[in-house]
């Protein structure tokens, strides 16, 4: 996984020394500019089929971000919508494989195996390490163990008082897997130390048929419960101690898979205790003939990392794209609430005697008074049209444009009538208006009806939340009053 990570971090590298002269702010944006240019230039280079589809879904996106920002260019917005949204993704990549190169190291820099022999143990002090390891015989299964690496030897220190709490535990440790020591089917943990206790301990048994010195349980044969004495002999330099335990032996069948575990199990063991005040301890390199090898287990979790620093990074560029599209419902709900207001303030003024062109860029005017207060797309759309107005673009030109910007079907159906009555002409408008004003504010109650029906039923969840929370409240006590 390394190497995918370092490859991830050096195509970076190479990535921001060749956007170096982009003008953008930042390496990741520098990158991205960098990307979208040379993008660029493969899509030109293209056949004719794929640079169509391409300038399709560029027209596409232009479209709605010109809807949503109609005073900036298009091409402007189309870059600066790309920027952001590659500049996230990058940024989201770079750091997950920074974070997973650093969790790999920092997985693989202290380990303990060398040259597929050696376990180091820690000095005096150090405590003991605990250490995952893969044995392999050739044309056999791997199988993994769990094993601690001890500390060098410690010096004494009130041995007597420790003996006497050590003891109390011994039961219950040599159990393992074991209900009790009155039932015993599987293998003991003849442990030749207890954590925090400075006593190496060896076994005895009165019947090693049964039960061996490292806690092997040879029942496979067994027909019938048998009582076993084990003796502990724990010592400690010149101090020794000896301790009767009573284990009841019941009938159990391992399979051969078990056995040459457990067989590998006690070389493992054996090793230890024969090299337990050397720097390193060999483990066993063959059983039964057949080389063992041996592979420590890292636990390196840096490549989840890096699969979630990829879906975060997706899930950001389809939630972005989420984003624009809710923006673009947003903006087509707000035309549809204005549009009875556009329509009777046109009426109004058409009442009062003012052209078609003079409502419009009275509209405008009234709305750059009072811009700061609060941006709306159709008086945006409208300033647009009075521009264009002023640059010299005919009546009926603008208010088709004005239609088309808005890409509602009711401010179609408003550039339609406009351009109508200056193509053919018409006394009718004021009329037709002041129609189309009752249309709109029907339509507009109805539109009002339906989003309290989506925010009652938006509701709905909570509603049965804090239900369930109140029968909570309400059944607990009542449940407790009558248990008592």
């Amino acid at each position: 996984m390394i190497y995918i990570y370092i490859a991830i971090l050096a195509i970076y590298t190479l990535l921001m020394i060749l956007s170096r002269r982009e003008e953008c702010r930042g390496p990741f944006r520098r990158i991205a500019s960098y990307l979208l240019r040379r993008q660029y230039d493969l899509s030109q280079r293209a056949d004719g089929k794929h640079r169509w589809k391409k300038d399709i879904c560029r027209r596409q996106l232009g479209n709605k971000l010109k809807a949503l920002q109609p005073d900036k260019a298009v091409q402007i917005q189309i870059r600066e919508y790309y920027l952001s949204q590659y500049s996230v993704i990058l940024a989201v990549i770079f750091a997950g494989a920074a974070v997973c190169l650093v969790v790999w190291v920092s997985a693989h820099s202290n380990l303990l195996l060398v040259d597929g022999s050696y376990l180091w143990r820690n000095p005096y002090g150090g405590g003991d390490v605990p250490v995952e390891l893969a044995a392999q015989i050739e044309g056999g299964e791997e199988e993994v163990f769990r094993y601690i690496v001890e500390e060098r030897k410690y010096t004494q220190a009130e041995a007597e008082a420790l003996y006497q709490e050590a003891v109390q535990l011994i039961p219950e440790a040599i159990r393992g897997q074991n209900e009790s020591l009155e039932d015993v089917r599987y293998d003991l943990e003849l442990m030749t130390q207890i954590d925090g206790y400075p006593f190496e301990i060896s076994w005895e048994s009165n019947s090693y048929a049964l039960v061996n010195s490292d806690g092997t349980v040879e029942n496979a044969d067994l027909q019938a419960e048998e009582i076993v004495m084990l003796t502990a002999h724990i010592g400690y330099e010149d101090l020794s101690w000896d301790h009767q335990f009573y284990v009841q032996v019941n009938p159990a069948v391992y399979t051969y898979r078990e056995l040459l575990r457990r067989r590998i199990e006690e070389l493992l063991h054996m090793q230890g205790q024969r090299t337990a005040s050397t720097e390193a301890m060999i483990l066993p390199d063959s059983i039964e003939s057949a080389p063992i090898v041996w592979r420590e287990i890292v636990k390196d979790g840096s490549g989840y990392l890096l699969c979630l620093a990829l879906f975060t990074a997706g899930v950001l560029y389809w939630g972005r794209g989420r984003e624009l599209e809710r923006q673009l419902d947003m903006r087509r709900r707000e035309l549809m609430l204005d549009y009875p207001e556009i329509v009777n303030k046109l009426a109004l003024y058409m009442g009062a005697g003012m052209t078609i062109r003079n409502a419009f860029v009275k509209m405008g005017e009234d709305y750059k008074k009072r811009q700061k207060e609060r941006r709306r797309y159709v008086y945006e759309e409208i300033l647009i049209t009075c521009y264009e107005l002023q640059s010299g673009r005919s009546e009926r030109e603008a208010y088709d444009h004005f239609g088309r910007r808005c890409q509602v079907q009711s401010y179609m159906k408003l550039s339609t009538l406009l351009s109508q009555n200056l193509r053919k002409g018409s006394n009718d408008l004021l009329y037709m208006l002041r129609q189309e004003a009752a249309s709109a504010f029907t339509e507009r109650k109805a539109l009002a009806k339906k989003l309290g029906e989506e925010a009652g039923t938006k509701l709905l969840l909570p509603m049965m939340m804090m239900l369930c929370i109140v029968m909570v409240i309400i059944m607990i006590p009542a449940y407790f009053s009558f248990m008592m």
